[in-house]
């Protein structure tokens, strides 16, 4: 495989995220409904409409959140917070949650260039957060499943410096088309493409196809503990580490409360986690992925891009929404300009 090592400048965008544009319905939940709802704690289960109505039809007397969601939209919310120019590109439905999501996310500043199924419901994820803090995910991923070659923007890819994209759509053959589409125009391009490996059970079912396609395209692999071990055949991270970086560029091992393992080449960065509250985990991942994206795109080492987005993921962990927000632009001032007068 051929590595591109450098970002090419002068690019209209830092980062485009092709992803699953999810409305996240975040509901507080006691670990014995979690069991009766027969959901492992900490899993992602896809489940169909009937079955979605069902479950919201239990909590229809509980208060619950709306926000935007999906790994790769919630990476690129991150990022644009942090100050990369980043787009967004992937389909709902044409109903009021599609409509919905698209105006909160332009709201935020993302360049959004999201299309509308005319039959599917816009898809969705009821996060069930237990008090420790950790979340399960019920996903139905409703229009999503629609986005085809031809929503595919090749100018848009072009144009930017990063194409970001989520495992979740390399599952489904339709999706998978396209997304495989935009990552040849990406290689023609001089485009580095970012991976996240998203979840365990998933790489169960296509481990050979996912490895196939990191040997051959991907330059940046993220994945949790679980995904690593199980994606490498391994028994520990660091190994899974290794593993997975004889394949790419840049191999990124989060670790939760135990911090992440960057590696690059020979070397690898050891990353420690920040303390904090924990609220709701969800999201911490893709706003960790955020903040190593920002920060190649900025020409920080990997130690210090590391500490930034482990800094910024803990700020997610702290409170109880999925993204950053702009309550936290103070804290990421405060941590860059204490960095600046370090060094």
């Amino acid at each position: 495989m051929e590595i591109r090592k450098k970002i090419i400048k002068n690019k209209q965008w830092d980062i485009l995220g092709i992803g699953s544009p999810l409305l996240d319905i975040v509901i507080n939940v006691s670990n014995d409904m979690l069991r009766k709802l027969n959901f492992k704690k900490g899993s992602m289960n896809l489940i169909s409409k009937k079955e979605s109505k069902n479950i919201l039809k239990l909590f229809r007397n509980i208060k619950y959140e709306l926000t935007p969601g999906g790994s790769v939209s919630n990476t690129i919310s991150g990022a644009n917070i942090l100050g990369s120019r980043v787009s967004f590109l992937g389909i709902v439905g044409k109903d009021a949650y599609g409509k919905k999501y698209h105006a909160k996310i332009k709201k935020e500043g993302i360049d959004s260039h999201l299309h509308y199924h005319e039959k599917d419901a816009t898809g969705h994820v009821i996060v069930l957060v237990t008090p420790d803090g950790e979340r399960t995910m019920a996903t139905h991923l409703g229009a999503s499943l629609n986005f085809t070659k031809e929503h595919i923007k090749k100018d848009l890819i072009i144009n930017s410096r990063i194409l970001h994209i989520e495992a979740y759509q390399l599952e489904n053959s339709i999706t998978r088309q396209a997304v495989l589409h935009a990552i040849q125009i990406a290689k023609k391009n001089s485009v580095l493409i970012s991976l996240d490996l998203s979840d365990t059970e998933l790489i169960q079912r296509n481990k050979k196809l996912f490895k196939n396609i990191i040997k051959e395209h991907i330059d940046i692999v993220f994945a949790n503990e679980k995904e690593a071990v199980e994606f490498a055949g391994k028994k520990n991270p660091l190994e899974a580490l290794h593993k997975i970086a004889k394949n790419c560029n840049i191999a990124i091992v989060k670790l939760g409360e135990k911090g992440s393992l960057i590696k690059k080449g020979k070397n690898v960065f050891k990353i420690k986690s920040q303390k904090v509250d924990v609220i709701n985990t969800n999201g911490a991942g893709d706003t960790y992925a955020a903040g190593i994206l920002h920060g190649l795109i900025n020409n920080l080492d990997l130690q210090e891009a590391g500490e930034m987005a482990s800094h910024i993921s803990a700020l997610v962990v702290g409170s109880s929404g999925a993204r950053l927000d702009k309550k936290h632009i103070n804290s990421i001032y405060k941590y860059q300009n204490e960095k600046r007068t370090r060094l």
